[in-house]
């Protein structure tokens, strides 16, 4: 089957030649755009279409490709477009070459910037599955560069701070997902830890087999807020109530086992350092950059 286009539209509240500049200078084009790590234009001559090469970092490794891109004049209704192709011949790329456009239509309170293209894939019939999954990682990866541009335009935030708070929040999220899953199937579902049991047990004045009940349920309740993290879309929500539950927790652990205080890795500094990231993860999560406010079809 075909796969269809990728297709991002997103309307930006400054004039069309802001929008233009930001995206046809490869300086600034670079900055904003996740598809690539740098751009170069190559030198051309007139009524030509301008080549560049660029590349995109990923890790270790490194694409890099060719371009040729062509801007049309102001048109009648005061709209403009940009047509691209593009290609790499590099196999590590899963993209072979492809084609596409920009256009910027005026409206009465800025511009709307939209985008289509497609592109061929490498590596045969392998690829074409990969593809699958890289599509849609591409088409995200698009609208979510398209609202940081629009931020960086409408707002002022550079682009680097932007990824920088986005990537990090996504970095906790994985974190904290993590921790409670580990820390609710690990020691007390899977193991059943005496340790567990006993500081249950004690805090709560309980016998050895109620501990027990009581240790499980707070296992499944952790696994549960654990997926919660990565289902959740309000994480600011989450970082509120885990500001509000470390302290607690901190305090809890120090009743039920005050000597625990002085052994390392203690639940006291472990519950701070926590407390310390959930902080970092309330202040960078304000207003972050997200490809769900673009239009992804026609």
């Amino acid at each position: 089957m075909k796969s269809k286009p990728i297709y991002v539209e997103i309307p930006i509240h400054v004039p069309l030649q802001r929008v233009w500049d930001a995206s046809q200078q490869p300086d600034l084009h670079a900055q904003w755009d996740l598809r690539f790590s740098s751009i170069r234009y190559l030198p051309k001559e007139e009524d030509e279409p301008q080549r560049f090469t660029y590349t995109r970092n990923v890790g270790p490794f490194t694409v890099e490709g060719w371009g040729e891109s062509s801007g049309s004049a102001i048109l009648a209704d005061g709209s403009r477009s940009s047509s691209l192709h593009f290609g790499t011949d590099q196999k590590i790329s899963p993209i072979r070459e492809g084609r596409g456009y920009w256009k910027y239509e005026p409206m009465e309170d800025g511009t709307k910037f939209l985008t289509q293209y497609d592109y061929q894939t490498n590596v045969g019939k392998v690829g074409q599955l990969m593809d699958s999954v890289f599509r849609p990682l591409m088409g995200y990866a698009t609208a979510l560069s398209f609202d940081v541009l629009k931020r960086w335009l409408e707002k002022g935030e550079a682009p680097i701070s932007q990824y920088r708070r986005f990537f990090t929040m996504h970095l906790l999220t994985l974190f904290f997902a993590f921790l409670w899953i580990y820390q609710g199937l690990v020691p007390k579902l899977l193991a059943m830890h005496p340790q567990e049991i006993a500081m249950v047990a004690s805090g709560l004045s309980l016998s050895d087999a109620a501990a027990t009940n009581v240790v499980f349920a707070i296992g499944v309740a952790e696994v549960l807020f654990g997926v919660v993290w990565l289902l959740y879309r309000k994480k600011r929500h989450l970082f509120i109530l885990q500001m509000i539950a470390f302290p607690l927790l901190t305090i809890a652990a120090f009743v039920a086992a005050p000597e625990t205080a002085i052994h390392p890795f203690n639940p006291i500094t472990c519950n701070v350092s926590l407390l310390v990231l959930t902080g970092i993860g309330l202040l960078v999560s304000h207003d972050l950059p997200t490809a769900a406010s673009c239009k992804r079809k026609r």
